[in-house]
């Protein structure tokens, strides 16, 4: 069963990722995400080392929605940057450092990823009554910008861009400041939330540059949540062959689901077409078979 799989996705599946992964290269914004991933049988490596499933997928901007997997034997920011290759808009992340290698993008940084770092901070215990610690205090001004954020999510781009500036950058003026002022022990919790809030203050305050931009790269996380629940039940890939034709099967399933397609009908569909038509001569009728495509639409829609 797993070499069908396989076979079908080099021979198919893959073909319609890589058709999908050119659409997404087109946008404006991407978010991106990397899990682990182990593969037993892989060239050079031994079976208990990690590799890795990259994570790219479109914005909250009212494009077709496009979810891609992509694997790669390491965590190396190359391979983010070979994906990507071409593209030129906002780049959504969390703190990886890898993402720095992209050229020509615009890199936004992640205040739910900065909001877990005050929050692991906060003591277990505390006496009632007593004052805010200073990583509640972090954690409060992150929640500020998120409701904020909440009350601004049906507004179109141009209004969300003006109300950020109004009523977001005065409170992010006051955390820097109160960030500047804090001198936590060094290595403790405390220590690590600010530091990474000091080598991230390039990137936290780029979601102002445009209204379609995101907060959180919460987008993405919940996009490799599915691969990630299901590692926990088959545990590993036994090849890279079975790790990348994992990768196009998942990119295909989250893809139709977010265009809200039924996958059972959308796979059939594609196969069956891909089987009937000459696809190899004329890769553009691939077209066809995206997910937001009028055919594929009035075929496979839930």
């Amino acid at each position: 069963m797993a070499n069908w799989v396989i076979r079908c996705a080099e021979d198919y599946l893959i073909l319609i990722t890589e058709h999908l992964q050119r659409h997404l290269l087109k946008q404006d914004i991407v978010h991106c995400d990397e899990t682990l991933v182990q593969v037993l049988k892989e060239d050079g490596k031994k079976p208990h080392t990690k590799s890795y499933m990259w994570l790219y997928r479109t914005g909250n901007d009212d494009t077709e929605p496009i979810i891609l997997y992509n694997y790669q034997p390491s965590r190396n920011g190359d391979h983010a940057v070979s994906f990507l290759k071409d593209f030129k808009g906002y780049i959504h992340s969390d703190g990886y450092q890898g993402y720095n290698k992209l050229k020509d993008i615009t890199r936004c940084g992640c205040w739910a990823h900065l909001r877990r770092k005050f929050v692991e901070a906060i003591p277990a215990k505390k006496a009632e009554g007593s004052p805010l610690t200073a990583a509640e205090i972090g954690r409060d001004y992150c929640n500020q910008l998120f409701k904020i954020e909440e009350s601004l999510k049906d507004l179109s781009a141009e209004s969300r861009y003006l109300q950020r500036q109004e009523l977001e950058k005065p409170i992010l003026e006051a955390f820097w400041c109160w960030l500047k002022k804090l001198q936590p022990l060094r290595g403790s919790v405390l220590g690590k939330a600010v530091t990474y809030a000091h080598n991230q203050k390039p990137f936290m305050e780029n979601y102002f540059l445009d209204g379609r931009l995101s907060i959180s790269n919460n987008a993405a996380e919940n996009a490799i949540r599915p691969f990630t629940v299901g590692r926990k039940n088959w545990l590993f890939a036994d090849t890279a062959k079975g790790a990348k034709a994992s990768a196009a099967v998942y990119s295909l399933v989250e893809t139709a689901k977010a265009n809200g397609l039924n996958v059972y009908t959308y796979l059939e569909y594609v196969l069956m077409y891909m089987l009937d038509s000459d696809w190899r001569n004329y890769p553009e009728d691939l077209n066809d078979l995206m997910p937001w495509s009028p055919a594929v639409q009035e075929e496979c829609k839930l």
